[in-house]
């Protein structure tokens, strides 16, 4: 058997190797990701394990029948075609909640970013100015509004986290209904409400036909001058040009964006040069303890499916009764 490690988002693959090896199965590493890279270099693999790589269904076609497993290292799937997937019988398998923690803290981290304004009083300590009046408003927790977008595990950690920081929490779910209250006991709201009355939205909705642009210029328009908006989710959840756009007009407060359109960031994204902006490069997943437990379930479910057994998560699972059978 055999493992193609495809677009991967990691300098070495030495513990997937030797998770490997432990099993007998063979592993090659293809640093491309996009299809035609895919179509050109990979060949005869009984299973990938990919952090970015694009499986289209042209790709799955061209892999399948021997393909049996695609294992992503992360939470997202928007790279991978699983309807193609499931109908070739391929297992696609992710690790949702590995970076829970992490994700949140960071989430958190940007918000107060923001609201205190600390990269901006960085900057202008590093040019020799003393004095917090050019930085100012400066806001603080309590007394507003943390509005949530999306209440799977990363969501509701930073709902607990904002609450103990002493925000009010409110939340807005797909799956929940206004007026109800979330596990957490967070109160759910429709999602023009959440967008007029809070000072702070942190994105955690994963990226479908229906979240894509979730953010857009229409919902940007009901939100107040005081509100930051925080992205860690998946950067098409929000229209970057529009958030540019309100962000240069003085529409909002501020930004702090983990996630973008395009990764890597382009030296002419408008967020590049909109103010009040705090913005770091994908990081908010990584931790060394996080890292490592995304690797060990990506590699151990892609095994787990060459040998038979059933994995931790998988997106399909249907297409496991068609392996085995």
């Amino acid at each position: 058997m055999k493992i193609a490690i495809v677009g991967f988002d990691f300098p070495d693959c030495a513990l997937e190797e030797g998770l490997c090896r432990k099993e007998g199965i063979a592993i090659q590493r293809f640093d491309g990701k996009s299809p035609e890279y895919i179509l050109e270099h990979v060949h005869d693999v009984d299973g990938v394990i990919s952090s970015y790589g694009e499986f289209t269904d042209e790709v799955i076609k061209a892999l399948s029948p021997r393909l049996k497993v695609i294992s992503r290292t992360g939470t997202g799937y928007d790279e991978i075609d699983v309807s193609s997937a499931t109908k070739h019988g391929v297992a696609v398998c992710n690790v949702p909640g590995y970076g829970t923690e992490v994700v949140s803290d960071h989430a958190i981290a940007l918000a107060l970013a923001c609201l205190r304004r600390i990269n901006e009083q960085d900057a202008a300590m590093r040019k020799g100015q003393w004095g917090y009046e050019s930085t100012r408003p400066l806001g603080q927790c309590k007394g507003r509004v943390f509005g949530v977008i999306g209440m799977g595990s990363i969501g509701s950690a930073v709902a607990r986290k904002a609450a103990g920081l002493g925000f009010e929490v409110v939340c807005w779910s797909r799956s929940l209904p206004a007026g109800s209250r979330s596990r957490g006991g967070y109160r759910v709201v429709e999602l023009d409400e959440l967008a007029r009355t809070c000072d702070v939205i942190s994105l955690h909705a994963a990226l479908t036909e229906e979240t894509r642009h979730l953010v857009d210029e229409r919902l940007i328009s009901l939100m107040r001058p005081e509100t930051v908006i925080v992205n860690t989710s998946r950067g098409a959840v929000i229209d970057t040009a529009a958030l540019a756009r309100a962000l240069e007009e003085g529409r909002l407060w501020g930004a702090g964006i983990d996630v973008f359109e395009t990764e890597p960031i382009e030296r002419d994204d408008p967020l590049l040069k909109a103010p009040r902006t705090v913005l770091t490069p994908h990081a908010a997943y990584w931790s060394e303890e996080s890292g490592v437990e995304l690797r060990t379930r990506a590699c151990r479910a892609a095994i787990d499916v060459l040998k038979g057994n059933a994995p931790r998560d998988c997106l399909n699972p249907k297409t496991l009764e068609t392996n085995s059978a």
